[in-house]
C-alpha cells in the first residue's frame, strides 16, 4: 500500500478532479456520498484555505487499505482554527457558510485536522460501503 499524491491548481472547477480522485471507484455505482464528502473537502481547501487564489495549489494524498479508504487535502491558508472545526450546523442555518464541515462529518467515518489546521484527512470504511450489491467499493 502507497500513497498516491496529487497537486492541482486552486480551482473551483473540481469535477474532473473529483473524477480522479473517485478513479479506482470508476463504474461502481453508490458513492454519491464519497464525492460529496471530498467535493466539499476540495471546495473548502480552495475557498477558505487558498482564497480562490489560482496561484496556489492543494495537495491531496488517497491511500486505499483493505479496511478504509483516506484522504488528506492540505491548502496553502493559514488553517481552520480548532473552535471552527466541529461537525455542527451553524446556529444561523440561513447563513452564507458554516453547512460544509457538517457535510463532511456526516459523508466520512473518520475526520482529523493537523496541528495547524490546513490539512484535512478524511477516511471511510469499506464495510460502511461494501456489500451494497453493485455499488460495492472494492476495485
Amino acid at each position: 500500500m502507497r500513497w498516491t499524491d496529487y497537486i492541482t491548481p486552486s480551482t473551483l472547477h473540481l469535477g474532473p478532479f473529483v473524477e480522479l480522485l473517485m478513479e479506482p471507484f470508476a463504474g461502481v455505482d453508490g458513492p454519491a456520498q464519497l464525492q460529496l464528502g471530498l467535493h466539499e473537502v476540495l471546495v473548502n481547501a480552495v475557498r477558505h484555505g487558498n482564497g480562490c487564489d489560482p496561484a496556489k495549489c492543494l495537495r491531496v494524498r488517497r491511500i486505499l487499505t483493505p479496511r478504509w479508504l483516506v484522504w488528506q487535502v492540505q491548502d496553502q491558508g493559514d488553517g481552520v482554527p480548532s473552535q471552527r472545526r466541529s461537525g455542527g450546523l451553524p446556529d444561523c442555518l440561513d447563513a452564507p457558510c458554516g453547512r460544509g464541515i457538517f457535510l463532511i462529518h456526516h459523508c466520512f467515518d473518520d475526520v482529523r485536522w493537523s496541528q495547524r489546521g490546513n490539512r484535512l484527512q478524511v477516511a471511510i470504511q469499506r464495510s460502511r460501503l461494501s456489500g451494497r450489491g453493485p455499488g460495492s467499493l472494492d476495485p
